[in-house]
């Protein structure tokens, strides 16, 4: 996981890296991604997935409640490891205090 300080020309909330991810069944692969804070505790994180989608999952409190996808979103904490569903086959994984409550 690469979380990166912020490019010139954002907000400063912005983190850019890799995350793994997956799709239809696929081994994990870093996925480049950007995590968007706001300043009312919600944030997006937008990947880029194989094939050149971009899929948006959208946090509040921490927890991954939507996505860009028609399909509903699941989660699970394993360790320090969010693991993020989306039927039928996306898997995607981050730290869970990148997008903790601050």
């Amino acid at each position: 996981m690469a979380f990166a300080a912020t490019v010139s020309g954002t907000d400063g909330q912005n983190a850019l890296g890799t995350v793994p991810c997956a799709t239809g069944g696929a081994a994990l692969s870093d996925c480049p991604a950007e995590l968007r804070r706001k300043e009312d505790g919600t944030a997006t994180l937008a990947v880029i997935l194989p094939g050149g989608t971009v899929r948006n999952i959208y946090f509040e409190d921490g927890k991954p409640v939507s996505s860009s996808a028609p399909s509903p979103v699941s989660s699970e904490t394993v360790g320090d490891t969010l693991r993020i569903y989306i039927a039928p086959g996306e898997v995607f994984e981050l730290p869970a205090a990148a997008v903790a409550s601050q």
